[in-house]
C-alpha cells in the first residue's frame, strides 16, 4: 500500500523559510508527476507547484520566485522550498502524487495527510 508522508510544516515569521517534504513508499511505482496544493480557511484549495517526471516545473503566480519544487529520485521524495514567506501563505499544504503502480498495472493518484504552515509574527 502506498504511503505518502509529509513533513516540514510549522510556524515561521514573515520573511522566513520552510522546506516541506513528501516521501512515497510502500509500492514499486513509476513517478508521473507531483503537485503541492494548499488550502487556507474559507478558501478553495489551490495548486502551488508541480513537477513532472521530465523535471518540468510549474508555479502559481503568487509563489513564483519564492518557492522551489524539486525531486530526489533515489529517496522517492519531493520537496517544496519556501522562502520569503508571507502571512498569506498560511494554509494546510498537501502533496498529490500521480503515478503508475507497476505491480497492479494501473495509474493512481494519492494524497498526503497535509501539513500546517503558519506565517505570523
Amino acid at each position: 500500500q502506498l504511503q505518502l508522508v509529509e513533513s516540514g510544516g510549522g510556524l515561521v515569521q514573515p520573511g522566513g523559510s520552510l522546506r516541506l517534504s513528501c516521501a512515497a513508499s510502500g509500492i514499486s511505482f513509476r513517478f508521473n508527476a507531483m503537485g503541492w496544493f494548499r488550502q487556507a480557511p474559507g478558501k478553495q484549495r489551490e495548486l502551488v507547484a508541480s513537477i513532472t517526471s521530465a523535471g518540468s516545473t510549474n508555479y502559481a503566480d503568487s509563489v513564483k520566485g519564492r518557492f522551489t519544487i524539486s525531486r530526489d529520485n533515489a529517496k522517492n521524495t519531493v520537496y517544496l522550498q519556501m522562502n520569503s514567506l508571507k502571512p498569506e501563505d498560511t494554509a494546510v499544504y498537501s502533496c498529490n502524487l500521480n503515478g503508475y503502480d507497476e505491480a497492479e498495472g494501473t495509474e493512481f493518484g494519492s494524497w498526503g495527510q497535509g501539513t500546517q504552515v503558519t506565517v505570523s509574527s
